[in-house]
């Protein structure tokens, strides 16, 4: 499987370690098999004057089966629930690869009511039923980046 990650530089050799805390599936390096995705990540770097560079990964998707993972397919209360943990950092679940569906700026307004107690669970899942889930893939552990995930270049934008 390939996938992508946006950044304003080229990531040969991925860490956690300049990962950011309480985002969706919390500290990790964060991929995408959807290269028009990686794309538009890229974009928030082209708009603050930065190089927008997608760094491209060979991944072997039995990986998912040699390591502890978790996958959502849709959003859903447990997909709600983890990605709430994350963003308040909370998360003490020991997942080496979390993958699922991205708190993108369509979804991201619903989660956020969600988080404020303006709306409740039910709500939120009932609006997020709506919106077509992109991909996301979250390299929680550096041990699985460094066995699994092999760099085969990058591109400027």
């Amino acid at each position: 499987m390939i996938l992508y990650h946006g950044s304003f530089v080229a990531v040969g050799k991925p860490d956690i370690l300049h990962s950011r805390r309480n985002v969706d599936f919390g500290v990790g390096f964060y991929t995408t098999p959807l290269r028009d995705q990686a794309v538009k990540w890229c974009q928030k770097f082209k708009i603050r004057g930065k190089d927008a560079i997608i760094s491209v990964y060979e991944f072997d998707e039995s990986a998912f089966e040699r390591y502890k993972c978790l996958r959502f397919d849709s959003y859903s209360e447990q997909w709600l629930d983890f990605v709430a943990a994350c963003r308040r950092g909370a998360d003490v679940s020991d997942y080496d690869i979390v993958a699922g569906g991205v708190a993108d700026d369509r979804v991201f307004n619903t989660i956020e009511l969600y988080l404020d107690g303006l709306i409740g669970r039910s709500e939120a899942i009932g609006r997020l039923r709506y919106e077509k889930p992109n991909c996301q893939i979250s390299f929680r552990s550096q041990e699985v980046i460094d066995k699994e995930l092999g760099f085969e270049g990058s591109e400027t934008l």
